[in-house]
């Protein structure tokens, strides 16, 4: 049997080649920008306007040297400009909400910070990959619990509140009067703890099968002063206790579910008859070619390694996927006894649905 070799197209070749230098450039930068981010070397420059490396060090109490070398790293990655008159860096307006606003819904620095964990965790899913097993969410890098804690809670603090419960079906009104709220998946609790703030009438119960986020959740809780209306418990979605919420959330975690029907119909027990299940998910469309965006680029990327081994490690094993989309997602709740579904806001990050038994 003859081979025949294709032939290559020298445009697209170096076309190539420069995506590819661009792609693991950006993989190298991102330990320089948790370095900027951790030393607060960003915040030095949107607030000191353009400096010298010199200068830089001097605000940041860091060593010139090493800060030299960063900042050419940044300006060569163009994070940061460089003036080759004065021989200063600054940090663009636009990108300050990006590296130096720990407020910011865009802030970049947790995604970056992302890819600690994903590296260290890369020998089990990849071994996964052979076997067809699962990783638990337990199972992971420590450092991967406060990173996606600091991913979502900037975009639940611009939304939460003030957009997604507004979007409910009479649900704003029951929280201002006093409502009983559920928050599955609550991870370290930012969520709950934000609706706890803005409700001051109701009562907020918050429910994560990992032990370590159920401890910081509990501490951040008594930090804000809240302990004696929200409470944080170690249970797993399918045992939420049945009761009388009227509100129940779950917020980016039904896709990681083994069995998200069966924790849906649990849910579904654990409302009132007028109760209410909201669903935030990652924004996906339906099909595939939808989500072939820099934004589905990211969330495929990392529900290969965190949410995809996460549900084939649990009973059921469905494995939805961080990009499942509105149809999958009505689907599941539809088969978990629910008979209302609705896309009740979105974000350019997240799509927000509505459930009603």
């Amino acid at each position: 049997m003859t081979t025949t070799t294709p032939s290559l197209d020298s445009d697209r070749l170096h076309a190539a080649i420069g995506l590819f230098l661009r792609d693991v450039g950006s993989v190298i930068t991102a330990a320089s920008v948790i370095t900027g981010d951790k030393l607060g070397l960003y915040k030095a420059l949107a607030g000191g306007g353009p400096q010298t490396s010199q200068e830089l060090a001097m605000a940041t109490e860091t060593h010139e040297r090493y800060v030299r070398e960063w900042l050419a790293n940044q300006a060569a990655a163009g994070y940061v400009l460089y003036d080759p008159d004065s021989r200063r860096f600054s940090l663009p307006a636009e990108h300050v909400p990006l590296l130096a606003d720990d407020a910011s819904e865009v802030n970049m620095c947790a995604l970056f910070g992302m890819g600690q964990p994903l590296f260290a965790d890369e020998p089990k899913v990849t071994q996964a990959f052979k076997t067809g097993r699962g990783v638990g969410w337990h199972e992971h890098d420590a450092r991967l619990y406060a990173s996606t804690d600091r991913i979502f809670r900037n975009g639940y603090a611009s939304h939460l509140v003030a957009d997604w419960l507004p979007a409910l079906d009479g649900v704003e009104a029951k929280l201002r009067t006093g409502a009983k709220v559920a928050d599955v998946g609550c991870g370290y609790g930012s969520s709950t703890i934000l609706m706890a703030k803005a409700y001051p009438m109701s009562q907020f119960a918050g429910y994560d099968y990992h032990e370590a986020s159920i401890v910081a959740a509990r501490e951040a809780a008594r930090q804000a002063g809240l302990a004696d209306r929200v409470k944080f418990e170690v249970v797993y979605g399918d045992a939420v206790p049945a009761g009388d919420f009227d509100l129940v959330c779950c917020f980016d975690c039904v896709h990681d579910m083994g069995d998200p029907v069966g924790v849906l119909s649990r849910l579904h027990g654990a409302l009132k008859p007028n109760g209410t299940l909201m669903i935030v998910e990652p924004f996906a469309g339906d099909a595939l070619e939808e989500n072939l965006t820099p934004v589905g680029r990211i969330f495929y990327g990392a529900s290969t390694m965190l949410c995809t081994p996460a549900s084939l490690a649990q009973e059921g094993g469905l494995a939805l996927g961080a990009q499942a989309g509105e149809a999958r997602i009505r689907e599941v709740a539809l088969q978990a006894g629910f008979s209302e579904f609705r896309r009740a806001a979105e974000t350019p990050f997240n799509l927000v649905y509505e459930a009603q038994p």
